[in-house]
């Protein structure tokens, strides 16, 4: 039976301090430097409000539109007046959805969604349940996929709105959306396409969609934070009430003066994924497959979504025999997304991957590796290297099946469970002359968890089995572990405790 944390593989310290190898390309990319440049100089130009009619002011305007003109030409929009700035994707997804919904008001709306939609488009929709309306949440199959078939069996009389994502930000999943438009635009029913991390990754063409509303983001592919833009159809344009009110900017859908340097950022952006990084998708997809291809040797992973429908950029899955809490702590030098919250006592499970049938521990021992511009080939390879040796670690302290007592009746055993956070603890312990001799452990859990576990085998030594009384929140206060922790750290006494049940009079 494995005994202490020093007895598995030792953690690189080096490479633990060393700076992270980015991961999230999905939640944030880098700012390239071609769109710093160009939103510098727009910065330092002196320009004036795009709506003032003075030089300066037209200076700016013509910088705005050439921005707009910019962005349309990339996802096929038919004119730049169908472009409208927004501070991000999620404002697009929220003036979309209830700008569309707040312009049915008069009569029922009904609108159509997927359980495993980004929140800015769950919650949106939630907001249209509160005012009135209602909302049909689509269900995926276990690579969550909708049919269009669904879509269909859910329109109603009273649809206003079908909402749907055309790549899944946790899984990589591309949606086979073109009937859906062509669904409804034969059902008069607004379609609305969440695209945030679908520029630059995968095929993108707002018409060929049959897309009336479409989010965009500048983040997600080399652009910078806080600006975005929803594409809106012109002929017919879908009834579409504003989220703000003021000047009337952005055809009356935006008020507000228009970040232009942010504007011209986004744009750049997108100019150069077209023209500079065409070939990036196929590039980021033979890394992709080679980051799976490393991993999968280690055996029990499940990779989430639908391989011959992934976008090329994400990579999820699902770790069989490990924590996940302790897996992403221990993975500290690699910048990456997991299945679940590591701050709560619960570690709420992506909602995401319980909707495709993952079970609570295989979602919260989930990694989600993201690449982009900047990954390389020597770190994907180093990527599978660490991921390897930390699930191997943490498989190597998980309790197995219960093995043969070494020979001898010396020996004691005592485990514990507490099913709510998979905290599992399991401890052998060598009692001679009535006290303890020596203390193995294995255990999976949380990494304060293993921490305990580690103080807890050096205090043991010479203590009466049937006398033990663990100071578990002093330790906890020791391994600075959060008061939410607490609970788990019990489970250790707890397994200590059925240990000393079992003494045994040639023991005592």
């Amino acid at each position: 039976m494995s005994g202490t944390l020093h007895d598995a593989p030792p953690r690189d310290e080096a490479t633990r301090d060393a700076a992270q190898l980015y991961f999230d390309h999905a939640a944030t990319t880098p700012v390239d430097p071609e769109v710093a440049r160009a939103m510098a100089d727009c910065l330092a130009a002196g320009l004036g409000n795009p709506a003032a009619t003075h030089p300066a002011g037209r200076a700016a305007r013509e910088r705005l539109e050439a921005a707009r003109a910019e962005i349309a030409r990339t996802v096929g929009a038919e004119e730049p007046a169908a472009i409208v700035f927004t501070s991000g994707a999620t404002e697009a997804d929220n003036l979309a959805i209830l700008g569309i919904a707040r312009a049915h008001a008069d009569r029922a709306r009904h609108v159509i969604t997927a359980r495993t939609e980004h929140r800015a488009v769950l919650d949106a929709c939630a907001r249209v349940e509160r005012e009135g309306g209602r909302v049909t949440y689509l269900s995926t199959d276990r690579a969550g996929r909708i049919d269009v078939a669904q879509v269909r069996d859910a329109l109603r009389p009273d649809t206003v709105l079908v909402s749907l994502m055309l790549v899944n930000n946790e899984t990589g999943l591309v949606h086979d959306l073109a009937p859906v438009g062509a669904l409804c635009r034969e059902r008069g029913v607004a379609f609305h396409v969440d695209a945030a991390q679908a520029v630059g990754r995968v095929p993108l063409d707002v018409q060929a969609l049959g897309a009336d509303l479409v989010a965009l983001s500048a983040h997600k592919c080399h652009g910078p934070a806080g600006v975005g833009a929803l594409y809106v159809r012109r002929r017919p344009r879908p009834a579409l009430l504003p989220l703000q009110f003021g000047g009337g900017q952005e055809g009356g859908l935006r008020s507000g003066t228009p970040p232009l340097h942010q504007a011209v950022g986004m744009a750049e952006a997108y100019r150069l994924l077209r023209e500079r990084h065409p070939d990036e998708p196929s590039r980021l997809a033979a890394l992709r497959d080679r980051l799976w291809t490393g991993l999968a040797p280690l055996g029990g992973l499940h990779r989430n979504g639908d391989p011959e429908r992934s976008a090329p950029h994400i990579l999820s899955v699902s770790v069989e025999g490990v924590d996940g809490e302790a897996l992403v702590a221990a993975l500290d030098d690699l910048a990456l997304a997991s299945g679940a919250a590591c701050s709560s006592a619960t570690r709420e499970p992506s909602y995401v991957l319980r909707a495709l049938g993952r079970d609570d521990p295989l979602a919260q021992a989930t990694l989600r590796l993201s690449l982009g511009r900047t990954t390389t080939t020597a770190q994907v390879d180093r990527a599978v290297e660490r991921v390897g040796q930390e699930v191997r670690r943490l498989r190597a302290l998980a309790p197995g099946p219960l093995e043969p007592a070494e020979s001898g009746r010396d020996w004691i055993e005592g485990e514990a469970r507490e099913p709510l956070t998979g905290t599992h603890v399991r401890w052998r312990l060598r009692v001679v002359g009535g006290r303890i001799v020596e203390a193995r452990w294995r255990a999976r859990g949380c990494p304060h968890t293993l921490a305990a576990c580690e103080i807890v085998a050096t205090r043991l030594h010479g203590l009466v089995p049937g006398d033990l009384r663990l100071d578990t929140p002093g330790i906890a206060q020791a391994i600075g572990a959060p008061p939410d922790k607490l609970g788990r750290l019990f489970v250790i006494e707890d397994a200590l405790q059925g240990a000393a049940l079992q003494v045994r009079p040639s023991t005592a």
